[in-house]
C-alpha cells in the first residue's frame, strides 16, 4: 500500500496528466492487469494525450481483463509499450469512444486491427473495407466486422492521421462495402429472387455525397429491372424482397447491436410509394410529379451496390433533370422554404444546441452550396460534386462564391462536422446536439485539440464558427452578384455576366440586365457610400427575392438611395439598425402604394428604424412604425396650419402629414404581415385590420380638422359665423377606412347667436366647397376624396344643413336606408358640442325603441336583395368580389347592422359604429351564436385584408383580386401564402366567404323578431 506522501505525489501527477478522478485512476494503475507497466512514463504520457484519460484508462483495463490468458495480456502490453502507433491509436480510441471500448472488451483480439501501419492503411477505400468484411457470413458477423473496420477509421481520425473530410469519405466507403455485403447475404438467402431481377442500390444523402457520419441513417433508393426474360411484376416483387432483406440485415438489432438504419424514404412518393421501381417508373415520376427538394436530393445520388450497369443508367437518366430544377417556378423560394420548415421543426429546447439543423449549423452550409450548384451547375459541370466541401471549393474557383467567404464556410463546416463526429463517436449514437454536461464538454473539447480550457474554448469556437455560417449562408448567394459589376482584387474570380443573370433569374428577377445595372450604380466606386452599399446589398437582395416582385424592390431601393445618398444618416441607419434594412426591403418590394408614398418624401425612411425620436425622424415626426395617437397628430397638424400663411399652405402641410402617416401605417402593415427574421408575422389578422382601420380613420379625421381650421382661419379668423361639425359615415364613422377609401361624411352647422341664417348658410357652404377643393388640389400627396352622398335626399339635397333642418327631415321623410346608414354616424371634426347633439338627434332613428318594425325589416332585406342584383359590376365573379360578393363585406355588415337596428335600444353594448365590436356584442348577448359570429368575423377580416392588399400592391383601390400574375402573388404574400400558392389563396377565400354566406342567409333573410 502506498504511503500518504506517495499517494499524494501520484494524485498530483495524475491531476497534471489530465485525470479528473485521480483516486480512481490510481487504483486502476495498481490493478494486477497493469502491474507490469504501472511505472512506465510512456503509458502515462500516452493516456494524458487522449480526450479523456480516465475513460482511456478504464477502457484499457477492461480490454486487458478480457484477454483469455496472461500470454495474450503480455503480448498486448508489450506491443502497446513498444509500438507507438498502436499506443496512440488504441488509447486514442479508448479515450474518445466508450462504445468502441465496449466492442474491444467483447472482442479482445480486435485490438490487433490497429497494429498495422502501412501506406495503404492510412487511406482506406471500398476495396480494403470489402476485404475487411469478406469473412462475415451472417448479420451478427457483419456487425462485428463492421465495428472492426470502424475501429480503424476512428483510430486514425482521433490521432489526426486523416482529416474530417477523409474520415467522412471513409465512413461512406465502409457503408458502401457494408451495403454490398448485405445485398450479397440477401441474394444468397434467396437465389431464386436474385435470378429474377437486376437490382441497383443508389446511395443518397450523406452516404451518396461521400460525407457520412459515424452514426447516421444511410439513405438509399432502389431501382430494378427484370433479368433476361423474367416477368416485370415478378421481378419487382423479387427485388422488393431482396431490398427489404438488405434493410433488415443492416438495421435490425442483434446481440451485437445494429449497424445503422437504411432509410428509403427519399424514393418517389416517400413512404407511400413502392420500395422498388423500374428505371422507367423513376423517370416518369421525376418528369411529372417530383418537387424541387427531390431534385435537390438527387444531387448526391451515387450507385453503390448491386447491378452497376443499371446504377449507371439510373444516374444517366436522372442527372440531367437535376440541372433543370433551377428553371422551375419559385425554385429559390422552394429551397429556402424547405430550410425554414426544417428549422421550424426543431423543438425550442434543442434549437440552440443543434449542430446540424439549427441556425448557423451544418444544414445552412449544405443548403447554400446546393442552391448555388443547382443554379450554376447547368452550365458549369465542374460544380456537380455531391460532396459539400468539394462543391464549395469549385464554387470559389469559378467565382460563384467569394474566396474569403468560401474559406470561412469551409473552416466552419469542418469544425462543426468534426464536433458532430466526436459527439457521435463517444457512444455511437445518432445525435447532433451539443452536450450540456461539463464532463462531456471537456472530453469533446480535448478531442478537438482544445487543451488549456477545453469547455470555455469549445463554446467560444462553436459560437465563432456558427456566427460565420449565420452571417454568410444567406449572403453567399447574393454577394458575387456585386462582384459581377465591381472592381475586384487581383486573383479574385469574377462571376460571369451570364452566370449573374442565371442567378438573378433563379431569384425571380424578370429583368436581370436592369438588376445588374442597378447593382452597378449602387455599389460602384471607392467611396464610403459605395462600401456600405456593398455590405448591405447582399442581404437586401435576399429580402427582395423573398417578395413577389424583386425587380420593383431593387429599383425602388435605387430610387430611395439616389434621393438620400448625400444624407449622412440614411446608410448609417440601414447598416446599424438591424430592423431598418429589412423593413425597407419588405416595404419596397411589397407593391406600389408604400414605395410611392416613400418616394414623394424619402426622408420618411427614418420611420423604419428602431422607433427612437431624434434628428433622423426630423420635423417632430418620431421614428418607429407604431401609429401615433389622434391627439398627437391633431396637435401637430393644427400647429402647422396656424403657422401657415394661407389656407392652401396649411392644407399642403396637413396633406404632407397624412402622406407620412399613411406610409407609416402601410409599412407597419406590410412588416406585420410578412414578418421579419427576428419577429414572426402577426398571428391575428383581425388585429392588423383594426390597426389599419383605426390609423387611417384617425388620420383622415385629423386631415379634415386641419383643413377646416385652415379654411376658417383664412376667411373668418378665429371663429366661423356658424357652429360647424363633420360627421363621419360608413367605414369612416366605423373606424374601418382602408388605404383607398373615400371619406363618407355629413356636414352640419348651427348659426351662432345673433347671426343671420342666410349668412350662416353661406359661410357653411363656402367652408364645405373650399375644404373639398383644397383636399383635391394637384399635389405630390395623395388626394382625400370627401363623399357626401349619404346626406338627406342624396345628391339632390344640400351639401350642408342646420341641425334643425336634419331634425325636420328625419322627422318627416326619413327612410329605412337612412336609419341603417346612421348606425355608422360619428363626429370626427369641428364643433364637439354640435357633433354630440347631432348624435343625440339620430340615436332614436338608429336605435328605435321597441326594435325595428317588421315592415322596416322587410324593407332593409328588400334593399339588400336589390343591391345584390343591381350593383355588382357586370362580369365580376360574385364569389371573389370583396364588397358586394357572396359572404363579403356587405353581407356581414348588413347582417350585423340589422341586429343593431332590432336590438340596440335594449342592449347598449350594440351601440357602436364598429362592425367587429357590434358582432362581438351580438355574440355576447346571444343574438348570434359563437360559431356563426366567428365565421362572419373571419370572412369580414379576410375581405378587408384583401382590399387593403390590392391597394398596397396596385396603388389603386379595387374590390376584386388582381388578374396580373405578379400582383396576385404579391397579394398572396401579404396574406401569408408562399410562392406558387395563389390558387390556395383563392380556394381559401371562396371557402371562407361561402361559409359566411350560409350564415348570412340564415340570420339576415330568415330570422324573425
Amino acid at each position: 500500500m502506498a504511503t500518504p506522501g506517495r499517494r499524494s505525489s501520484t494524485f498530483t501527477l495524475l491531476l497534471r496528466h489530465g485525470f479528473t478522478d485521480p483516486s480512481a485512476a490510481g487504483r486502476l494503475l495498481e490493478s494486477p492487469e497493469l502491474s507490469a507497466v504501472r511505472g512506465d512514463p510512456l503509458l502515462l504520457e500516452a493516456l494524458a494525450a487522449t480526450a479523456d484519460p480516465d475513460l482511456a484508462l478504464r477502457g484499457l483495463v477492461r480490454v486487458l481483463e478480457a484477454q483469455p490468458d496472461r500470454t495474450h495480456r503480455s503480448r498486448l502490453l508489450d506491443t502497446l509499450l513498444s509500438a507507438k502507433p498502436l499506443r496512440d491509436r488504441l488509447l486514442g480510441v479508448l479515450g474518445a469512444s466508450e462504445a468502441l471500448g465496449d466492442h474491444l472488451a467483447r472482442h479482445p483480439d480486435d485490438w490487433q486491427a490497429l497494429v498495422t501501419y502501412e501506406p495503404r492503411d492510412l487511406h482506406q477505400g471500398v476495396p480494403e473495407f470489402e476485404e475487411g468484411l469478406a469473412d462475415a457470413q451472417d448479420p451478427v458477423a457483419l456487425r462485428v466486422a463492421y465495428r472492426r473496420c470502424l475501429l480503424s477509421i476512428a483510430a486514425r481520425d482521433v490521432r489526426g492521421t486523416i482529416d474530417v473530410a477523409e474520415t467522412a469519405g471513409e465512413l461512406a466507403d465502409l457503408a458502401t462495402a457494408t451495403l454490398r455485403a448485405a445485398l450479397a447475404m440477401a441474394e444468397a438467402a434467396a437465389p431464386e429472387d436474385a435470378a429474377l431481377c437486376r437490382l441497383a442500390v443508389i446511395a443518397m444523402g450523406k452516404c451518396g455525397g461521400h460525407e457520412l457520419n459515424y452514426v447516421s441513417d444511410v439513405d438509399v433508393i432502389f431501382v430494378a429491372e427484370p433479368a433476361r426474360d423474367a416477368d416485370e411484376r415478378a421481378a419487382l416483387q423479387a427485388a422488393t424482397r431482396l431490398a427489404s432483406h438488405l434493410m433488415r440485415i443492416c438495421s435490425e438489432t442483434t446481440v451485437e447491436g445494429s449497424i445503422w438504419p437504411v432509410d428509403a424514404n427519399l424514393r418517389p412518393e416517400g413512404r407511400n410509394g413502392p420500395l422498388v421501381r423500374t428505371l422507367a417508373s423513376h423517370v416518369a415520376y421525376y418528369q411529372r410529379w417530383a418537387k424541387t427538394w427531390e431534385f435537390q436530393a438527387l444531387l448526391k445520388a451515387r450507385p453503390v451496390a448491386g447491378d452497376r450497369e443499371l446504377g449507371a443508367a439510373y444516374l444517366a437518366a436522372l442527372h440531367p433533370m437535376v440541372w433543370q430544377a433551377a428553371e422551375r417556378d419559385n425554385f429559390v423560394a422552394d429551397v429556402q422554404q424547405m430550410r425554414r420548415r426544417v428549422v421550424a421543426g426543431i423543438p425550442a429546447a434543442e434549437l440552440e444546441r443543434e449542430l446540424k439543423l439549427g441556425p448557423g449549423g451544418l444544414r445552412d452550409v449544405e443548403f447554400a452550396v446546393q442552391l448555388l450548384q443547382l443554379v450554376h451547375g447547368r452550365a458549369d459541370t465542374s460544380l456537380r460534386s455531391g460532396t459539400t466541401l468539394d462543391a464549395l471549393k469549385a464554387l470559389a474557383t469559378g467565382g460563384y462564391v467569394g474566396r474569403e467567404d468560401a474559406a470561412g464556410l469551409d473552416a466552419a463546416y469542418r469544425f462543426l462536422r468534426e464536433t458532430e463526429h466526436r459527439i457521435q463517436l463517444y457512444r455511437l449514437r445518432r445525435t447532433h446536439l451539443m452536450p450540456e454536461d461539463e464532463d462531456d464538454l471537456r472530453r469533446l473539447g480535448r478531442s478537438l485539440g482544445l487543451r488549456s480550457e477545453p469547455v470555455t474554448e469549445l463554446r467560444k469556437e462553436w459560437r465563432r464558427h456558427s456566427s460565420v455560417v449565420r452571417r454568410l449562408h444567406e449572403k453567399l448567394f447574393y454577394r458575387p452578384l456585386l462582384n459581377a459589376v465591381a472592381q475586384l482584387a487581383p486573383g479574385e474570380a469574377r462571376l460571369r455576366p451570364d452566370a449573374a443573370r442565371e442567378r438573378l433569374v433563379a431569384l425571380g428577377y424578370a429583368d436581370p440586365a436592369a438588376a445588374l445595372r442597378h447593382l452597378e450604380a449602387l455599389s460602384a466606386g471607392v467611396s464610403r457610400k459605395a462600401s456600405i452599399q456593398r455590405t448591405l446589398l447582399p442581404v437586401l437582395l435576399g429580402w427582395f427575392a423573398d417578395s413577389a416582385d424583386p425587380d420593383a424592390g431593387l429599383l425602388n431601393f435605387r430610387k430611395v438611395s439616389d434621393a438620400l445618398g448625400a444624407t449622412p444618416w440614411y446608410l448609417r441607419l440601414l447598416r446599424d439598425e438591424g430592423a431598418a434594412a429589412e423593413n425597407l426591403a419588405r416595404v419596397l418590394s411589397a407593391g406600389r402604394l408604400a414605395p410611392d408614398l416613400l418616394l414623394r418624401a424619402p426622408e420618411a425612411v427614418a420611420l423604419l428604424g428602431d422607433g427612437g425620436e431624434g434628428e433622423r425622424g426630423g420635423r417632430g415626426a418620431g421614428g418607429g412604425l407604431e401609429p401615433r395617437s389622434r391627439e398627437r397628430l391633431e396637435q401637430e397638424v393644427l400647429a402647422a396650419v396656424s403657422r401657415a400663411g394661407t389656407a392652401e399652405q396649411g392644407v399642403y402641410v396637413a396633406r404632407g402629414v397624412r402622406r407620412r402617416e399613411l406610409f407609416r401605417t402601410a409599412a407597419a402593415d406590410i412588416v406585420g404581415s410578412y414578418g421579419t427574421e427576428t419577429q414572426p408575422a402577426e398571428a391575428d389578422p383581425g388585429a392588423l385590420v383594426d390597426r389599419v382601420g383605426g390609423a387611417v380613420s384617425d388620420l383622415t379625421a385629423v386631415t379634415l380638422a386641419g383643413t377646416l381650421r385652415a379654411v376658417v382661419r383664412e376667411r373668418w379668423g378665429d371663429e366661423l359665423p356658424t357652429r360647424f361639425a363633420v360627421i363621419g359615415m360608413g367605414r369612416f364613422g366605423g373606424h374601418e377606412l382602408g388605404y383607398g377609401s373615400d371619406a363618407d361624411v355629413l356636414f352640419v352647422h348651427e348659426p351662432r347667436e345673433g347671426v343671420d341664417e342666410a349668412e350662416a348658410a353661406t359661410a357653411a357652404n363656402t367652408v364645405v366647397a373650399e375644404m373639398r377643393r383644397l383636399l383635391q388640389l394637384p399635389s405630390t400627396d395623395p388626394p382625400l376624396i370627401v363623399d357626401t352622398d349619404l346626406r338627406p335626399e342624396g345628391r339632390s339635397g344640400p351639401l350642408v344643413r342646420t341641425l334643425a333642418s336634419y331634425a325636420a327631415y328625419y322627422r318627416r321623410w326619413s327612410q329605412a336606408w337612412e336609419s341603417h346608414a346612421l348606425l355608422r354616424a360619428e363626429p370626427v371634426a369641428g364643433d364637439e358640442e354640435l357633433g354630440r347633439r347631432f348624435v343625440e338627434l339620430v340615436d332614436p332613428l338608429r336605435y328605435p325603441a321597441g326594435g325595428l318594425q317588421e315592415d322596416a325589416v322587410r324593407e332593409v332585406r328588400r334593399l339588400k336583395a336589390r343591391m345584390e342584383s343591381e350593383r355588382l359590376p357586370r362580369g365580376a365573379d360574385p364569389t371573389l368580389h370583396t364588397k358586394l360578393g357572396r359572404g363579403g363585406l356587405t353581407d356581414v355588415e348588413w347582417t350585423v347592422q340589422l341586429t343593431q337596428l332590432r336590438h340596440a335600444a335594449r342592449i347598449p353594448e350594440l351601440r357602436t359604429t364598429r362592425t367587429r365590436e357590434a358582432l362581438a356584442a351580438a355574440r355576447d348577448a346571444e343574438l348570434i351564436g359563437a360559431d356563426d359570429a366567428a365565421v362572419l368575423d373571419e370572412a369580414w377580416v379576410l375581405a378587408t385584408r384583401v382590399r387593403n392588399a390590392v391597394m398596397l400592391v396596385r396603388g389603386r383601390a379595387g374590390d376584386t383580386f388582381p388578374t396580373d400574375v405578379r400582383e396576385m402573388a404579391a397579394v398572396g404574400r401579404y396574406l401569408g401564402y408562399g410562392p406558387g400558392r395563389a390558387g390556395d389563396m383563392i380556394d381559401d377565400y371562396r371557402r371562407t366567404t361561402r361559409r359566411a354566406r350560409t350564415v348570412v342567409e340564415r340570420l339576415f333573410y330568415d330570422s324573425e323578431a
